[in-house]
């Protein structure tokens, strides 16, 4: 088996990942970035709203809309964190630097746009499509610095601890501590320990666990199944925020509708026109996410419809089609004119507030892992994340983590371990199984475990998914690892770890919302009675 070194280890390149690469680089780091897909296929790339900018005299407004937002369950220190070190991450990278073309206005300042939440306009966007055109500009920044080394193609099976994979058993008694993973190339099939000082889990997101998901295929929680295996802490897992308003759309993958568009002045209506939102709370459409998803919620299993709209009736067309371009091209690929059309829109599992957990400078319960970005949780975002806070918190994160990591390496270079090998079958999982049990797990998590819970839905969803691991357990042991079976075993881990969290936790809370057995059942399938529908039956 062949053994690549480094100083630091980067699993996943979405932004959080390919930050702290170019941070750590920078400062003269040896650096290995893994990615199943290339740097553009992840969560941070289909960020469409914006990223918080906050230029104004008093930051004291915004870090009181978070703890707000998080139904005051987050982390002051966190939050104190972001405020403080935010407005400089975003100026020096990608403005002075990469100069990202945001939105600016006709005197060339820049756009600033509200979301849910949030008291003022303080968030800058680059329209529609703000992920990826950070993500963009980021990547290609990463491509060209000396010292990273991209390795697309390539999906960790395993870290790599001292307890369990040095060849020197004496090691195990020393504290915990990760020293690199097992990854396995997507394209050849071969299997590679990578040997690190520092190994960084960026994995992203644990959307693709449910059904109806707003995430990149294969987001199913790695980071946390991969932690989890290896003893390390996870908190706050019950946190799974849905989005609001997602296109209903058939036979395609379901998309956002930003909020920036009810930022602007679109409204959540019923199908007769009655902005049900206005009685639910002050902030109207404008709510946090956690309380417009529950009143969306309500409104389906009260009424049997299959969906609610969003009435864009107070913009121009001209106006639409400028501000929000993306939207207006791909809902008309649908079939659907926003400029003069309501938006059909439901709720999908969109962004985990829980994690791994570390503290504010990256670092996890077992020695030399650190965690950043959403696979991370610094309990920032509490029970429920305020709009436009995640892709500000992976710059933040990446740049905390690689300056500590900086300080670290530099006391000194411990000789690192000689993994074992790895020992593979070569036996073939499969397919057909391998997707039935993916469906099973995504169908549960929707159904028991998802926008409200009841003591008794997330039992029946323990006992499906321990059965499901069994079975999922004994394809791991016997087949031969592929990028699919590696994804089902981590999921189904994840889903436990969600329904897990969610058991132990009877206050409803922020995005976990706690339902008595004999409450409301789960009404009408959601996009059954739309016009354009996936027909999947919610919580």
């Amino acid at each position: 088996m062949e053994t690549t070194q480094c100083d630091c280890l980067v699993i996943g390149a979405g932004l959080a990942g390919s930050a702290y690469a170019l941070h750590a680089a920078r400062a003269g780091l040896k650096v290995d970035v893994l990615s199943a897909g290339s740097a553009l296929q992840a969560n941070s790339d289909w960020a469409q709203g914006g990223i918080i900018y906050d230029t104004t005299p008093d930051p004291d407004r915004l870090a009181q809309d978070i703890v707000a937002a998080s139904g005051h369950t987050s982390n002051p220190e966190a939050v104190a964190q972001l405020v403080r070190e935010g407005p400089t991450a975003v100026k020096e990278l990608l403005i002075d630097e990469l100069g990202i073309g945001f939105a600016r206005d006709a005197s060339g300042r820049l756009d600033f746009a509200r979301e849910g939440g949030h008291s003022e306009r303080r968030i800058i966007h680059a329209r529609d499509a703000t992920g990826h055109a950070i993500l963009e500009a980021v990547a290609r920044c990463v491509d060209v610095t000396p010292g990273v080394v991209r390795r697309s193609g390539w999906i960790a099976l395993d870290l790599l601890t001292l307890s369990h994979n040095a060849v020197d058993g004496a090691r195990r008694y020393e504290p915990l501590t990760c020293f690199g993973c097992y990854a396995l190339n997507t394209a050849s099939g071969e299997i590679r320990a990578f040997v690190a000082r520092k190994t960084i889990l960026a994995t992203g997101g644990l959307g693709g666990i449910f059904l109806h998901t707003t995430n990149q295929p294969g987001s199913v929680g790695h980071g946390v199944a991969m932690a989890h295996r290896v003893g390390a802490r996870l908190i706050d897992l019950e946190f799974v925020q849905f989005h609001p308003t997602v296109f209903l759309t058939t036979g395609q993958t379901p998309f956002i509708i930003t909020e920036a568009m009810r930022g602007e002045g679109a409204v959540l209506v019923d199908g007769n026109g009655r902005r049900f939102m206005d009685s639910a709370h002050p902030l109207g459409s404008l709510a946090p996410r956690d309380v417009v998803v529950r009143s969306i919620k309500q409104q389906l299993d009260e009424t049997g419809a299959g969906c609610v709209w969003l009435d864009l009736g107070r913009m121009s067309a001209a106006f639409i089609r400028e501000r929000f371009p993306a939207i207006h091209r791909r809902c008309l690929e649908s079939g659907l004119d926003i400029t003069r059309e309501r938006i059909p829109v439901v709720p999908a599992a969109h962004f985990s507030c829980g994690g791994v957990h570390t503290d504010l400078a990256g670092r996890t319960t077992v020695r030399d892992l650190n965690a950043i970005g959403e696979t991370a949780c610094t309990g920032l975002h509490g029970a429920n994340r305020l709009a436009s806070t995640s892709l500000l918190e992976c710059l933040v994160s990446a740049r905390a983590t690689a300056r500590a990591d900086v300080e670290d390496l530099a006391l000194g270079l411990s000789p690192r371990p000689v993994p074992r090998p790895w020992m593979s079958p070569i036996r073939t999982a499969d397919p057909l199984l391998i997707q039935q049990d993916f469906l099973q797990i995504r169908t549960t998590m929707w159904n028991y475990a998802g926008i409200l819970r009841s003591p008794a839905r997330l039992a029946r969803a323990r006992r499906i998914l321990l059965e499901l691991r069994e079975d999922i357990q004994a394809f791991y042991r016997d087949c031969r690892p592929t990028r699919e079976l590696i994804e089902l075993r981590n999921a189904v881990q994840t889903a436990l770890l969600v329904v897990h969290a969610a058991a132990l936790n009877p206050v409803s809370q922020g995005c976990h919302t706690v339902v008595p057995d004999d409450g409301p059942g789960p009404g009408a399938p959601i996009g059954e009675n739309a016009s354009a529908a996936p027909g999947a039956a919610t919580a």
